[in-house]
């Protein structure tokens, strides 16, 4: 049997993530060697312009159609697009993808008002997943993000997230734009 191939089958087959520690497992490969033949792989799909990629999800790998044929495989299939995340769901995530783990209070202190909902939202759409508990009285969940989450912004790993801006830097900067504000408009205020 043919390794590359036996790898290609288990992933097409899975039509979910699969976890390469899986794949390592099942094939009795090497990482090493389990990595190159991904690689191999995604290059040959890459190479010929195929409507298929390997997507490389952190420690998942999967098969995907292309962002360019969405709408068609979408009418096709008769899939419905999920709504938009409204700007406190963006909130949410990004306060998780940049502090995760963190559980509920954190957020909702954070936000300074009640998640819950978002938080459900996220889980039902499988951005973000609880993954543990907080060794504190009450034992809070504890959320982070997902594969799903990496895959909708186009993400291999959490490394990839850009950087917060220095806050210290941005208020200076408010606090500068203000003062010209003033000055230009003949006024003067005391910040």
């Amino acid at each position: 049997m043919n390794l590359k191939n036996t790898v290609e089958a288990i992933v097409f087959a899975s039509g979910e993530p699969i976890d390469r520690l899986r794949l390592i497992e099942a094939l009795g490969c090497s990482p090493e060697r389990l990595d190159a033949i991904l690689n191999e792989i995604a290059a040959e799909y890459d190479e010929r312009g195929s409507a298929v990629q390997l997507l490389l999800l952190g420690s998942d790998v999967q098969f995907a159609t292309r962002p360019e044929y969405a709408m068609a495989v979408r009418n096709v299939l008769d899939m419905k697009r999920n709504q938009p995340l409204s700007s406190a769901g963006f909130e949410v995530l990004a306060i998780v993808a940049y502090n995760q783990p963190v559980t509920k209070a954190f957020i909702e202190q954070v936000r300074g008002v009640d998640c819950s909902g978002v938080i459900n939202t996220l889980c039902q759409r499988k951005l973000i997943e609880e993954c543990g508990r907080l060794d504190l009285p009450g034992r809070p969940l504890l959320y982070c993000t997902t594969t799903e989450f990496l895959k909708c912004f186009s993400m291999t790993t959490l490394a990839e997230l850009p950087e917060i801006p220095d806050t210290k830097a941005a208020a200076q900067a408010l606090e500068d734009i203000q003062k010209d504000d003033s000055v230009s408009s003949g006024q003067m205020s005391i910040l």
